[in-house]
């Protein structure tokens, strides 16, 4: 019996060898090719060339005949620029790219970036909203279609995924990040880059992305962007670092260093990062790129000159420099002096050129620029409409008090607010190739939806602020919400005349599009006051509110959730979101986001999350003198880690483990039933959480370590199964070196972190 299963085993697994052998001969055929073009345009080139490789400036945006004429025109016909960002059209790249194939010198073609965080011209929902649908495959194919539109119309690099971890509401990215949690953000990076690389880095529609911001951004001190990070090597390796380097393992092509300092050294300068852990530790061998200026803002950071900051950025590690032209001012007076080698600029120069062959563009530069693509591959009706299911499953419904929603197409609906209407800020911060007038704001999506069947009367009833200088601050890029010159008490007034005549009210409120993103950190995450002021009046008139929420981040809820009988977190949604909230108001989508952050009671909670580890003193739900919490609130949030409610109605049985004792070498089973009590079908997130109760180090008192987005019928009940093994079981230790150790492991499943059923096992 024995020998059988030996035999078995091993014809089962021969076709696999085979398989693997043959892919890394062509790898090894591919690599030795493209050392071999590589090697023949360095010998060719200049110190000065080399070093114009490693110059990334933005374009701007030309008209057509006027790029040739440019500063930039000028330095690539010199051979000062490797590669151009913020240049948008196939005729405006092939147009730059003629100048480097038929003016300049060597004929090196230039690599083109853009900033395609959450779409190109069909725009999906923001990060944040994304990572609430937890759905990696549908999650990949936002990615796939990205680059599909970007390549079309000359893009070849993304600067995306970003996957910071983010804990701090205040701080205004975590609108472009996966939330709070290592495990999730590391599969949402890994479908994330798959999605925009594909299998074939050089087919004509594919990027090559780019994973940021490395690293620890999203954990700035007070949640102010830029600023300070420090936290020791054990929470970095156990809690920030994982999303980057499950970007890495899965391939991505380049990296982008932060624009915070790590252990007193910017990180763009910071050797230790770049190089130790990101190339020697996880043996990344892409392209290494600054922030915008991030080389010149070391100056500021007070670590040198121009010439000193750039000569330290080279030597940790960064292959390209965006902006700041400090690479291509000061790095041969580097040479000559001896603060760098010429091996350096040979290293960096070489990982531009293999990542541009990598793309195809050694091959073809204009591989790109596919005019008759970018008619037929952008903004199509199919994009649209699948933008418009994946906004509908991003959207997280917070509370529906004796199931106000679904909403029923009959009646007078009042549509009141200032984000009602507001077609330039539905598809969120950074859509910066997004079509604004051809989005879907809320307004628009209703009236679409109710056409003969139901009135929807609409007032604005309140700016975004009173202030009008915060409003201002709040509205760039073109994002205005039109203010409206009448004082609070006008509009006010006239949404509750519009209110009166209404059946239900629906109340769109909350933050504008830029009130998230980058330098968009705030102090009082809540509501701001005016719209708090109608929403209150709104309440006060007895008809039934629904609060249609947009946002970028975690926000404080706590009034609202006592008082609002409903409420659906929409984000921003992208292209289609009035349409996509309409779906889910009225039912004809079951809401099935969960939230990756974690909502605080107030701004004092922040930063909040699920992940704590106990204290000597740990922390009860109320107060308690002399033990871990506060005076004033609850230690509860208001929403926690991974909750969401559905139309449908789910209950969970009792965990069932296949065993109650593992080894290293071995792993376990986790079963448990869910039944959809409820009268429509629905969508679950069924959520596996450990906590290690005893370890050598501290760990948390809960853990992702998997999750199964599954579909149930009504009446049905569905068998969930997990398979833990030893690595979910690892960590990383007082020494850096990670693994397990035995004792006794909690194992919690449930649809959020709070509501869980728990079992027990061992690690022998």
């Amino acid at each position: 019996m024995n020998r059988t299963l030996h035999l078995i085993t091993k014809k089962s697994i021969l076709p696999f060898m085979v398989i693997a052998i043959m892919f890394s001969c062509q790898k090894q055929k591919n690599n030795s090719r493209m050392n071999r073009k590589v090697d023949s345009l360095m010998s060719l080139m200049t110190i000065e060339e080399k070093i114009g490789q490693l110059n990334l400036p933005s374009a701007g945006y030309f008209k057509t005949g006027e790029a040739a004429s440019s500063d930039i025109g000028k330095k690539i016909e010199q051979g000062k620029v490797g590669g151009l960002f913020n240049i948008k059209g196939a005729a405006n790249v092939r147009e730059m790219q003629r100048i480097a194939m038929e003016k300049s010198r060597m004929k090196i073609p230039l690599i083109f970036g853009m900033d395609v965080i959450h779409g190109y011209e069909t725009v999906f929902p923001i990060p944040l909203g994304l990572s609430c649908s937890w759905d990696t495959d549908l999650i990949q194919q936002t990615a796939r279609m990205a680059a599909t539109e970007a390549s079309a119309d000359g893009i070849n690099w993304g600067y995306s995924p970003m996957v910071d971890l983010a804990r701090d509401a205040r701080w205004g990215r975590i609108a472009e990040g996966s939330g709070e949690d290592p495990y999730l953000g590391s599969r949402i990076a890994e479908a994330m880059v798959k999605g925009y690389q594909g299998n074939d880095l050089s087919a004509a529609n594919t990027i090559m992305a780019c994973v940021k911001h490395y690293a620890l951004y999203g954990a700035s001190e007070a949640g102010r962007d830029y600023n300070v990070t420090d936290m020791s090597h054990l929470r970095m390796y156990n809690d920030y670092f994982p999303p980057y380097k499950a970007a890495v393992d899965a391939g991505v092509g380049s990296v982008m260093a932060s624009f915070n300092e790590i252990d007193g050294v910017p990180a763009t300068a910071n050797h230790w990062l770049l190089t130790d852990v990101l190339r020697n530790e996880w043996g990344f061998t892409g392209m290494l790129v600054s922030d915008y200026t991030g080389v010149s803002e070391m100056v500021q950071h007070g670590i040198g000159d121009l010439q000193t900051v750039s000569a330290r950025a080279l030597g940790a590690g960064i292959d390209m420099d965006m902006v700041s032209e400090g690479f291509l001012t000061t790095l041969t007076n580097s040479l000559k002096e001896g603060k760098i080698t010429e091996q350096q600029i040979n290293q960096a120069c070489r990982r531009v050129l293999e990542a541009k062959y990598k793309l195809g563009l050694l091959d073809d530069p204009y591989r790109y620029c596919n005019e008759a693509r970018a008619e037929k591959e952008i903004f199509t009706d199919s994009n649209r409409a699948f933008s418009r299911s994946v906004a509908a499953q991003s959207f997280v419904l917070l509370k529906n008090q004796n199931h106000l929603l679904p909403l029923k197409k009959q009646g007078t609906i009042a549509l009141i607010g200032p984000l009602a209407d507001a077609v330039e800020n539905v598809t969120g911060t950074w859509s910066v190739a997004a079509r604004f007038s051809e989005s879907i704001t809320l307004r628009k999506g209703l009236e679409k939806a109710t056409t003969h069947q139901a009135k929807v009367l609409y007032a604005k009833g309140s700016n975004l602020y009173n202030d009008a200088y915060l409003e201002e601050n709040a509205t760039p890029f073109g994002k205005t919400l039109h203010r409206d010159k009448r004082n609070a008490d006008e509009l006010r007034e006239e949404a509750l005349r519009v209110a009166k005549q209404a059946d239900v009210i629906v109340a769109a409120l909350g933050e504008s599009a830029e009130m998230t993103g980058e330098a968009s950190s705030r102090t009082d995450i809540g509501i701001p006051d005016t719209q708090v002021e109608l929403l209150k009046a709104l309440l006060n008139t007895g008809k039934p509110v629904v609060l249609v929420l947009f946002n970028g981040r975690p926000m404080t809820l706590k009034w609202e959730n006592e008082h609002v009988p409903a409420i659906l977190d929409v984000w921003f949604g992208g292209s289609e979101a009035g349409d996509a909230i309409a779906d889910v108001l009225f039912g004809e989508v079951n809401p099935s986001g969960k939230l990756t952050t974690t909502f605080p009671q107030n701004i004092g909670q922040v930063p909040t999350y699920y992940a704590q580890r106990n204290t000597g003193r740990p922390m009860g739900k109320w107060f308690e003198k002399f033990r871990s919490g506060y005076l004033d609130v609850s230690n509860d949030p208001v929403y926690p880690f991974g909750f969401g409610l559905s139309y449908a109605q789910f209950e969970y049985g009792e965990i069932r483990l296949n065993k109650t004792t593992m080894t290293s070498s071995d792993s376990i089973m986790v079963s448990i039933d869910v039944t959809n009590k409820g009268p429509l079908d629905g969508k679950e997130v069924v959520q596996v959480y450990l906590h290690d109760e005893v370890g050598s180090i501290t760990r948390p008192v809960k853990e992702l370590k998997r999750f199964k987005k599954i579909k149930i019928k009504a009446g049905e009940t569905q068998t969930v199964n997990f398979i833990l093994s030893n690595k979910d079981l690892s960590f990383y230790k007082s020494d850096l070196s990670f693994g397990s150790e035995p004792g006794k492991f909690e194992v919690f499943v449930g649809g959020d972190s709070q509501h869980v059923k728990r079992a027990e096992f061992e690690l022998k």
